[in-house]
């Protein structure tokens, strides 16, 4: 069916039921609408627990406004761990005058850089970060327990998916080159986060785009062409085997 006969809110769901989008590997997609479905991260607003309220004034319930703060995340924000964090797009009195008309106003997180030591990885990387991450970083006792315990949609960076693709192939793997010289300590920190190891076919498809998704699916699929001279020399062989099949069955009857 083209997708011109279907509401725009479905094209993406019919894209991933067709061609190469349909041949990736189920836990990739199943990983996708699990992300689809996730809610935004709570980091510039707080979500109701309760959703109605007791008015003192009027001694009536009245619903809680519990909507998500839109927020934008412009490439930087891929590229180090905001913790969510990301810009919001308003509007501000000017001169701070309520009679005076509004005007644009972007809010940005304040960034720092930081380095940040990885246990599974043996390395210390240097990356931009909120206050709010370095808090979440605390909440998970570290790190390496940050990156892997945080989903996607909490993470908001291709820059912490590719870590925590790289930390679980290392885990899948027993990676020996993790403190070569002592293998005590290795043996450890893997008994440390062996919670999170999952086959190495799963990790090698964790935190990939759909474009990287699909180019990893289409070189799987790719086959060299095979020369013709090799065809021809095969079927030649197999018409002399069938032949001398047949010529073995007529000395046996004759």
């Amino acid at each position: 069916m083209p997708l011109l006969r279907v509401p725009p809110r479905l094209w993406e769901t019919l894209r991933l039921q067709r061609g190469i989008y349909a041949r990736l590997p189920e836990h990739y997609l199943r990983a996708l609408r699990e992300d689809a479905a996730a809610p935004p991260p709570a980091a510039h607003w707080r979500p109701s627990a309760i959703p109605r309220v007791l008015d003192p004034a009027t001694g009536r319930r009245q619903r809680v406004q519990d909507v998500p703060i839109p927020v934008y995340y412009p490439r930087e924000s891929q590229e180090g761990l905001w913790g969510g964090e990301g810009w919001v797009m308003g509007f501000r009195y000017a001169n701070n005058n309520k009679l005076s008309p509004r005007v644009k106003k972007i809010w940005k997180p304040q960034l720092f850089y930081r380095e940040l030591y990885s246990e599974i990885l043996d390395k210390r990387i240097t990356v931009t970060v909120t206050m709010r991450t370095l808090d979440l970083i605390d909440a998970a006792f570290g790190f390496d327990f940050y990156i892997l315990k945080t989903p996607k949609a909490e993470l908001c960076s291709k820059l912490g998916m590719d870590l925590k693709r790289t930390m679980l192939l290392r885990l899948a793997r027993r990676d020996p080159a993790l403190h070569p010289d002592d293998p005590a300590k290795r043996e450890a920190i893997y008994e440390k986060y062996k919670e999170f190891v999952i086959p190495e076919e799963e990790a090698e498809w964790v935190g990939l785009s759909l474009e990287e998704a699909v180019e990893k699916q289409r070189l799987r699929e790719k086959k060299d062409p095979i020369p013709l001279f090799k065809v021809y020399v095969e079927e030649l062989v197999q018409q002399l085997q069938e032949q001398k099949l047949s010529e073995s069955a007529k000395e046996q009857k004759s």
